[in-house]
């Protein structure tokens, strides 16, 4: 099994509201950060490692990423618009993007689990292994690593663990005199879920279409309890976007070249 084999679903049709005043006119996947909305960092980090199938599964505003993708080609590319027949000619390709992206309506109001469940029946094909992200989150995590951890312990499914940050800074203290102050340093003896999976097509049996069904919840606990659940630990770069404030971080690292899920193909 290689990447390029792999179908990446993408978790695309919440409403985003604790980051409201950028998704009031569009779903959190398309809020830009730097030039790009945060689904194309999401998948260009993917396609570093060999993946390049993609289910979007979508819901709240859907027509913008319908639109975004769409008019992919044509807004990454020069072209000539004779204006007698309305007639387009393509000329130099602005992009790299070797992307198969299958734009998948799954409700204005579905849970994830059920999104995942409806876009699996629809779209799966034949593929022995799928993987499974959020649209609000990136890292440096080596996906092909995971992929090949996930195939080596043979069980249904693979989550990424990650070290979450801190909500406060934090003293380095000698008795009463301050040494050094750490800026919501990472708690590194705590494991959280980093949101990048891999599952195998067994794992349709833990889910459902109820649209109240969500992911984290009773599928991932029933798949645990069962012992089909690895954790991929990842001590490095993780970030997810659920604030105003998190969207200016990694837009800062992004336009100051910093940025560790930047990869250069």
């Amino acid at each position: 099994m290689t990447p390029s084999s792999v179908p990446v679903f993408i978790l695309c049709g919440g409403l985003g509201t604790r980051i409201k005043e950028e998704t009031e006119f569009r779903p959190k996947p398309m809020v830009p950060v730097g030039d790009k909305p945060i689904i194309w960092h999401i998948m260009r980090t993917y396609s570093h490692f060999g993946f390049r199938k993609f289910v979007l599964c979508m819901g709240y505003k859907s027509e913008v990423i319908r639109n975004y993708f769409l008019n992919f080609y044509s807004m990454n590319s020069d072209a000539t618009v004779n204006l007698v027949d309305n007639s387009v000619s393509y000329h130099q390709i602005n992009h790299d993007c070797d992307w198969e992206v299958t734009l998948a309506y799954t409700g204005e109001k579905t849970m994830t689990g059920a999104r995942i469940a409806m876009a699996f029946d629809r779209y799966i094909g034949d593929a022995k292994t799928f993987a499974v992200t959020y649209g609000d989150g990136v890292t440096d995590v080596d996906l092909a690593a995971e992929l090949a951890f996930h195939q080596a312990h043979g069980k249904t499914g693979t989550v990424l663990g990650v070290n979450p940050p801190s909500r406060f800074g934090e003293f380095n203290m000698e008795g009463d005199r301050l040494l050094s102050f750490a800026e919501k340093p990472e708690i590194t003896h705590a494991w959280i879920n980093g949101g990048f999976f891999f599952f195998n097509r067994d794992f349709r049996n833990y889910l459902s279409a109820d649209p109240s069904l969500v992911l984290e919840q009773a599928p991932l606990s029933r798949l645990a309890a069962d012992g089909g659940l690895h954790v991929y630990k990842h001590p490095g770069f993780w970030q997810c976007m659920d604030t105003q404030r998190d969207r200016e971080h990694l837009t800062a690292l992004w336009e100051q070249g910093k940025a560790p899920w930047a990869y250069k193909d």
